[in-house]
């Protein structure tokens, strides 16, 4: 089953995006996760105005939430590029957690071994290319199941993703350990060796990453002829073997373009925040991210901007947590009431389009 057969179809299927629709399948779930979301604050007892009020002000307000936020922005970047080069050509791929976490095993292990033979300039960008060379060999399975077997990609990446979370544990807390540490975690990476910041600022320059990632993917896909190969093989498979074009070698090619640039959002967050990996991290981004895409359109410039509003969320919802009692994870229930909101304001709009044809 390919991404063009689901609910939430993709762009080169649905007919102009009007104002109806804008505020239906947009607007409308946005508003509905926050007001749900502040009914469950509510239920636990803490003020929801206050809540909104503090994330909005550590978050967006204050220079140095605003830095922070920023900074978070660079990862998540990364793997909206990375799901907008997947879904545009009508494929799933749903291990970018997977991959995330392997680039970024891989990054912890040789940044700072690397640091003491090569200079920053080259060290910085092996790192990078590492990480993105394990991506893209963790979406290779799913990718040669799919192209060669017609095997479903939503089942094959999850499962990768469960075994690359398990493999990126086992390889932090066996081959890479860092000796010198009592905490199973790889070597850390010193601070002046990592990603440079902006200037007169705390923001890791992975959000430049970030950013002209998210780009150069929307105009590939978008202004493109290998763009434009691809959303064909995803829209209809048939067509582009009647067209000459190789149906394996471009489902093949997404795979690993999409499980790489994963791989470099783990390697932008190990080189420009972390330092290091430790056993059992997983902040699971790439879960949190395919809602804000879907959002977006598979637009890369909406995607900047949903990108940006959920990162103040992440960022003043730490805070807001600590201060308020509210369970840390609960970013995570405002992203999931989101995604279920979107798939019935989806399916609302889509039978409403039914009805008008």
């Amino acid at each position: 089953m390919s991404a063009t057969d689901q609910t939430l179809d993709t762009p080169r299927s649905r007919p102009p995006f009007g104002l109806t629709r804008l505020v239906l399948t947009t607007l409308a779930p946005i508003v509905a996760a926050l007001l749900l979301s502040a009914l469950v604050l509510a239920l636990l007892s803490v003020d929801p105005v206050a809540y909104y009020a503090y994330v909005l002000r550590r978050g967006l307000t204050s220079w140095l939430g605003l830095q922070a936020t920023l900074t978070r922005m660079a990862p998540l970047l990364c793997l909206a590029a990375s799901l907008i080069m997947a879904f545009r050509a009508g494929l799933w791929n749903l291990g970018i957690d997977g991959q995330f976490l392997l680039g970024a095993v891989l990054v912890g292990a040789t940044a700072q071994p690397l640091s003491t033979v090569l200079p920053q300039a080259a060290m910085l960008p092996l790192c990078i290319l590492v990480a993105a060379a394990a991506g893209a060999l963790w979406a290779l399975v799913p990718a040669l199941l799919k192209a060669y077997e017609g095997v479903n990609e939503i089942i094959t990446t999850l499962m990768m993703t469960f075994l690359g979370i398990s493999l990126a544990n086992v390889l932090v807390k066996l081959l890479f350990l860092d000796p010198a540490t009592t905490v199973p975690q790889t070597r850390t990476l010193p601070v002046a060796d990592r990603l440079p910041t902006l200037p007169e600022s705390t923001i890791s320059s992975g959000l430049l990453i970030g950013v002209v990632a998210v780009l150069a993917v929307h105009f590939v896909m978008t202004r493109t002829a290998f763009g434009m190969r691809l959303r064909i093989v995803g829209t209809n498979p048939r067509a582009a073997v009647h067209a000459g074009l190789s149906v394996p070698a471009l489902t093949i090619a997404v795979f690993c373009l999409s499980g790489a640039l994963a791989g470099i959002a783990g390697a932008v967050e190990v080189l420009g925040v972390q330092g290091n990996v430790r056993a059992d991290w997983n902040p699971a981004y790439g879960l949190a991210v395919i809602p804000l895409v879907f959002l977006a359109r598979f637009n890369g410039v909406a995607a900047i901007v949903f990108v940006f509003a959920f990162s103040i969320l992440s960022i003043g919802g730490e805070s807001a947590a600590r201060r308020l009692g509210v369970p840390h994870f609960f970013t995570l229930v405002v992203v999931s009431i989101l995604l279920i909101a979107l798939a019935l304001a989806e399916y609302v709009d889509h039978r409403r389009r039914q009805r008008t044809t």
